[in-house]
């Protein structure tokens, strides 16, 4: 199949941008002394999230059928974060995958969608999820320092 393999699916390491996306996140340092050009990566990184951003941006538009400043302004942010954190991502760089992003989405809005099944008000929602996200937080910050004092990170 066009001599690339095609059972990663959405992973980012299979492809040279990826691994050094995940290198320039772990250690700029150590990915410019391998050769990677990190203003390179960092600027391309910028440029795909910000495309990526408009395309979210046109979409929300499309799907709400009009345009304001506080058009998805309320916990879009936290959201985006707490779900990425809680799929996996690490917050300190190098570790993650679009799989464990989308998993996080998943229970976040598992999460939020019982919520307002039983009727919570909005607030009480807001600190379930920072609740969730300092825990998931919590987790990477113990495993990055068991993983730093084992030797294996």
């Amino acid at each position: 199949m066009g001599g690339r393999d095609h059972r990663h699916g959405l992973s980012a390491a299979p492809h040279d941008l990826g691994r050094h996306v995940y290198a320039v996140g772990g250690n700029p340092e150590a990915a410019r002394r391998a050769g990677i050009n990190v203003d390179r990566i960092y600027i391309s990184v910028f440029a795909m999230c910000s495309t990526f951003a408009a395309l979210g941006g046109l979409l929300a538009a499309a799907r709400l059928q009009s345009v304001s400043q506080t058009s998805g302004g309320t916990d879009t942010n936290l959201m985006a974060i707490a779900a990425a954190v809680i799929g996996g991502t690490s917050l300190f760089g190098g570790r993650g995958s679009v799989y464990s992003a989308l998993f996080g989405m998943l229970v976040l809005q598992s999460i939020t969608s019982g919520l307002n099944l039983i009727g919570v008000d909005a607030y009480v929602r807001y600190m379930v999820t920072g609740g969730v996200l300092v825990l998931a937080v919590t987790i990477d910050s113990l495993s990055r320092k068991a993983r730093k004092s084992s030797g294996s990170g």
